[in-house]
């Protein structure tokens, strides 16, 4: 196990974007969602749903997870002000910006 101090997290720095097929994403991004295989009913229920980045977190470990807010969620404002139950955690792999998805549409 790493070992790590409170004086790490505080030097820590929140990420501001990240890089996924090649797009800069943010906080306020749309993507869709691709959960993995093996997880529970929730993963199941989210595949293929558009949602929005509400923040970009990073773990002890250095593995970031995007925090979103499903955009067809009754309760998006919840999550917004980072209720549980209305924002969920997906690694990098497992969502696709909307711009390539908006890109594909354009195409001919």
């Amino acid at each position: 196990m790493n070992e790590f101090s409170l004086q790490d997290l505080e030097d820590q720095k929140p990420l501001q974007s990240v890089r996924v097929f090649g797009v800069d994403l943010k906080a306020g991004d749309k993507v869709r969602l691709w959960p993995k295989r093996g997880g529970d009913v929730m993963d199941v229920t989210m595949q293929n749903k558009v949602a929005t980045i509400e923040a970009i977190e990073q773990d002890f470990e250095g593995k970031v997870y995007l925090a979103v807010v499903l955009d067809d969620d009754p309760g998006r404002d919840l999550g917004l002000m980072r209720q549980p139950g209305h924002r969920f955690f997906f690694s990098v792999d497992e969502v696709e910006p909307m711009v390539l998805t908006d890109n594909r549409r354009g195409e001919a």
